[in-house]
């Protein structure tokens, strides 16, 4: 009885704390097209991360060579937030690691390790936290098969904003899933934003709201009300487990535009959509606040090629990809046009024995 007690204290003062950071949600958004100087922070990351953030460093360096010598554009290197200091001072992310990220307003950030097991939770989970970077935007295209998706994860809550918090009783374990209302109509609007604003004509919803009847059927709910703003937007509802099997049915899965899910479910289908685009290598991704934003790489740390030896051979497609989305984020439109094509026309693939990620990155950087 007395473990039973404690759990449900602890279950209290998580339910406090969520309660707390809905009522501190700012809404107050940055204008990028008139902001005199732009700090875009640097971030290797663990394993793989420093070998392609530099190809993506001399990107940036190539394409606003003139605003970096005129001082509008300032690129920060941020050390620490490699797994061996994290594991070192037993924090996600370092307090003053963290201290520093909030100095600049876009982060370009390497993959990093998350520990297996433990308490220590994702930087990733953390950083979007404390930044609250609630719209995690991927997009997945392949023009030859009639495909171009925009995947809008919801960032903050689900089963990530408690995921390594909770409780045990003996024989039992039981881990916490948060849906709000604020979370799921920003997230929501922002999806609907995005396809008003890019001529799509279709939102779909992504939930297992039969079975998760509370929180998912609360994010089917609201980003329904939302949908009623945009009247020429058609909106369609599927579970997760179906939706899945879709994106793989080519019979329909051409039909889908813009597509809206909750944390967990953005996770997963989001690493299908870029395998079936030709692998986690090839997409990139934004983590979007009215603040803060942060864009990387969708794969993890590869330590496996470090491992043996083949680090060279991590491909770089995916951070670059992502350095166009921040370009775009920051009103760099036309610097995010010339990566985006130089991408498209790269005929280069990074292929073990063959050539190397630097050579990818060469060819990018001939192109521009």
């Amino acid at each position: 009885m007395n473990e039973l007690n404690q759990a449900c204290e602890a279950f209290r003062a998580l339910l406090e704390e969520q309660l707390a950071r809905i009522e501190h949600m700012d809404s107050t958004k940055v204008d990028f097209s008139s902001k005199p100087v732009v700090t875009i922070g640097i971030i290797d990351g663990d394993g793989i991360g420093s070998i392609i953030m530099a190809h993506a460093v001399k990107v940036l360096e190539t394409l606003l060579a003139d605003e970096i010598a005129g001082g509008s554009i300032v690129l920060k290197r941020i050390e620490g937030l490699t797994i061996e200091n994290r594991m070192a001072l037993g924090q996600s992310v370092p307090a003053d690691v963290l201290a520093e990220i909030k100095t600049c307003d876009v982060l370009l950030k390497g993959p990093t390790t998350t520990p297996m097991g433990g308490k220590m939770e994702s930087a990733n989970v953390t950083l979007r936290r404390e930044l609250d970077l609630y719209a995690n935007c991927r997009p997945v295209s392949i023009p030859e098969k009639n495909i171009d998706w925009m995947f809008f994860r919801e960032n903050t809550e689900g089963e990530y904003v408690l995921g390594s918090r909770g409780v045990e009783l003996p024989g039992m374990a039981v881990d916490f899933k948060v849906t709000t209302d604020a979370g799921t109509r920003r997230i929501a609007r922002a999806a609907f934003e995005y396809a008003r604003n890019n001529g799509k004509t279709r939102v779909s919803i992504v939930t297992k709201a039969n079975i998760m009847k509370k929180t998912d059927g609360k994010f089917t709910a609201i980003a329904h009300e939302v949908a009623r703003d945009y009247p020429g937007i058609e909106v369609d509802d599927w579970y997760i487990d179906i939706m899945t099997a879709n994106l793989v049915n080519e019979a329909i899965r051409d039909q889908f535009q813009v597509v809206l899910l909750p944390n967990l479910y953005g996770d997963i289908i989001t690493d299908e959509a870029a395998q079936i685009q030709g692998g986690v290598g090839t997409a990139g991704s934004a983590n979007i606040g009215d603040r803060f934003a942060m864009f990387e790489a969708i794969h993890g740390s590869a330590p496996r090629l470090i491992e043996q030896g083949l680090g060279d051979y991590a491909n770089p497609a995916s951070i670059l990809k992502a350095t166009a989305m921040l370009l775009r984020h920051i009103c760099r439109t036309d610097a995010a046009q010339r990566l985006e094509q130089a991408l498209d026309g790269c005929k280069l693939t990074v292929d073990v024995g063959a050539s190397t990620g630097a050579e990818f990155a060469e060819a990018v950087l001939q192109a521009l």
